[in-house]
């Protein structure tokens, strides 16, 4: 075991071995702790695997769900707080066209693709390195060209950096070639901690007037639909459950199985805006609250109506429908084929640069 003292008193901890892949790569693990903080994140999917946060009395629990050990992150649960990528959320059909060469991306759900394809980058075995400069840690990826259809060799780096309670999460990518990119961490929150039961009585708010009515692929329909006099209402905090039990007269949370729905920001016509408040959680019973900041012009809400408890999580209790919650912050989905939407082109000689924070506190 590996120890890095980081800035501001951060203990940064490495197991290199934590788990091996199927031909015995072993898979290291990055422990990021304040004393009130603790997070784990692991190479395989350069994913958090843990956040430990106190209550307000000052009882810590696990809030993230996630696994023990590698076996379920290289079956179903693939996706549990990993890196998403090529291109998070849908494209319609895996189908798009970039400066006039048509791109086939392998379908994986409904005819669509989703999170990147088959083999994306929440597969991907991750190089890491502890940050000199800040209190964290540096995963980093090649991407080469062709990789599921997508063009161009992509480099990508994401940065964890743990400071003054808050998990800063940072994603640096460039590429050779002309290339779409949309990038996001899938991880799912319950802050009455990990196998508690539902995020029901979760408070929620999201700083949008407006959302994105899906179709029964879950693609978005172009439509941005304003909140007002619908359950996707969540500027003021609002129980998920309350909101999931309202009269939906549209159908969508059939269609999602609850939420799965994008929610734009503000400055959605720029496309790139500030980090700016995008969300909050909080749970009642423990006050435990999660605030999420983002520079990135949407935010995927999903209750996790497709989990179907096949999947047992760290607390020995298995995962169904709306025992987490993920709030992923990304571009709009299908943005390739979207004009309307903000761009998601990377090209030679540009940087992406995306920073989403998640910030802890007690109510």
């Amino acid at each position: 075991m590996a120890h890095h003292r980081g800035p501001r008193d951060v203990d940064v901890r490495h197991d290199r071995a934590w788990g091996r892949t199927a031909d015995g790569t072993p898979v290291g693990r990055w422990v990021l702790d304040d004393g009130t903080v603790s997070v784990g994140v692991v190479e395989h999917g350069a994913r958090l695997q843990s956040v430990v946060v106190p209550d307000r009395d000052g009882n810590p629990a696990d809030v993230l769900l996630g696994f023990s050990d590698l076996r379920p992150y290289v079956s179903g649960g693939r996706s549990f707080g990993a890196t998403v990528g090529r291109f998070a959320n849908r494209i319609a059909g895996g189908r798009f066209t970039l400066d006039g060469v048509p791109h086939q991306i392998p379908v994986t759900d409904r005819g669509n693709a989703i999170h990147g394809g088959p083999a994306p980058f929440s597969e991907a075995h991750w190089a890491s390195h502890a940050l000199s400069h800040r209190p964290g840690v540096r995963f980093s990826l090649l991407s080469p060209d062709g990789d599921n259809g997508f063009p161009g060799a992509l480099s990508v780096h994401v940065d964890y950096v743990l400071h003054d309670g808050a998990l800063l999460v940072e994603v640096l990518a460039t590429t050779d070639a002309p290339t779409v990119l949309n990038l996001t961490n899938h991880a799912y929150w319950n802050l009455a901690g990990e196998g508690s039961g539902t995020v029901d009585a979760h408070l929620l708010q999201v700083a949008a007037d407006t959302f994105l009515p899906i179709d029964d692929t879950g693609l978005p329909t172009g439509e941005f639909r304003d909140v007002v006099g619908t359950p996707f209402d969540l500027r003021s905090p609002t129980p998920v459950g309350y909101q999931l039990g309202r009269t939906d007269d549209e159908g969508q949370f059939a269609l999602g199985k609850g939420f799965d729905h994008c929610f734009p920001l503000a400055d959605v016509p720029g496309g790139q805006r500030d980090a700016a408040f995008a969300a909050r959680l909080e749970e009642p019973v423990s006050g435990r609250v999660l605030e999420v900041w983002t520079d990135q012009p949407g935010i995927q809400v999903f209750t996790g109506g497709s989990l179907a408890g096949k999947l047992t999580g760290k607390a020995g209790v298995p995962y169904g429908p709306r025992t987490g919650i993920a709030l992923e912050t990304e571009a709009l989905p299908d943005a390739p084929n979207r004009p309307e939407f903000p761009g998601t082109e990377l090209r030679p000689g540009e940087e992406f640069h995306s920073v989403t924070e998640f910030r802890f506190g007690a109510a």
